[in-house]
């Protein structure tokens, strides 16, 4: 199975043993996100240092005022570094001020097409601002909408030709709406993730999350498909390599 999207810097135990619980699990590609440039530089670290671990490289909308350009530009084109992002537009917490939201998610947009890479976008509360940004600006590239939490928005988003990757709150009892919508995703595209530390799936929900847990949201899925969980991991493992193109 594959861990989409996991903040390995920001988990309690150290990357090597957060990577060998996830081997042990069954987990054989991890991808760690930056989201300001101390853990852009740590993603792109670890990426460095296990073979299993591969780097996404952002500006996190809540952190859009740390914006360095230059910065990212350099990360983005390292050879462990598969993705920008995550970036987006996040207006629960209105940490950043919107009008530099926006500013760091087009400049994101326009490095994934500089660079040639997959671009992992975030939104809370901010569909329709960030949907108008995507299909103005990004119809060109390969989007993946990490944490997929637009159930109503599904069609819209498949009919793009985003990836759509579901983390371990689509296990929760209250989020039937969007367990349905795992059944409708084409398996081309379709990932899973942890978002770890956050967002630990039903059976540990409340706790740190780690890439190993990964399995349970996958079972998870695979249940809501009618599908084993070989065929579940052998098409996510296509999905994800056409998405990161590794």
């Amino acid at each position: 199975m594959i861990d989409s999207h996991t903040h390995l810097g920001a988990c309690r135990k150290p990357a090597e043993v957060l990577v060998r619980d996830a081997a042990t699990a069954g987990v054989r590609r991890i991808v760690t996100v930056g989201t300001d440039p101390d853990s852009c530089a740590d993603a792109l670290t670890t990426a460095v240092g296990f073979p299993e671990v591969y780097a996404a490289i952002g500006c996190h909308p809540n952190n859009a005022e740390l914006l360095d350009e230059d910065h990212l530009r350099r990360d983005a084109r390292h050879a462990r570094c598969v993705a920008v992002g995550e970036t987006g537009l996040d207006y629960y917490r209105d940490r950043s001020p919107r009008d530099a939201q926006q500013r760091a998610f087009e400049f994101q947009i326009s490095l994934a097409r500089e660079t040639g890479k997959a671009l992992v976008i975030h939104t809370r509360d901010a569909a329709d601002d960030t949907l108008r940004t995507l299909h103005s600006q990004a119809q060109d590239l390969r989007v993946m909408l990490h944490c997929f939490s637009m159930p109503e928005r599904l069609d819209e988003c498949l009919e793009a030709g985003w990836w759509i990757s579901f983390a371990g709150n689509v296990t929760y009892r209250a989020n039937e709406e969007l367990a349905n919508a795992v059944e409708r995703v084409p398996s081309e595209r379709l990932l899973v993730e942890t978002d770890a530390p956050y967002l630990a799936p039903q059976s540990r929900r409340g706790k740190p999350n780690e890439p190993a847990f990964v399995r349970e949201t996958a079972e998870f899925v695979a249940a809501r498909r009618g599908t084993s969980y070989a065929e579940l991991e052998a098409s996510v493992g296509a999905s994800a390599a056409a998405l990161f193109n590794w």
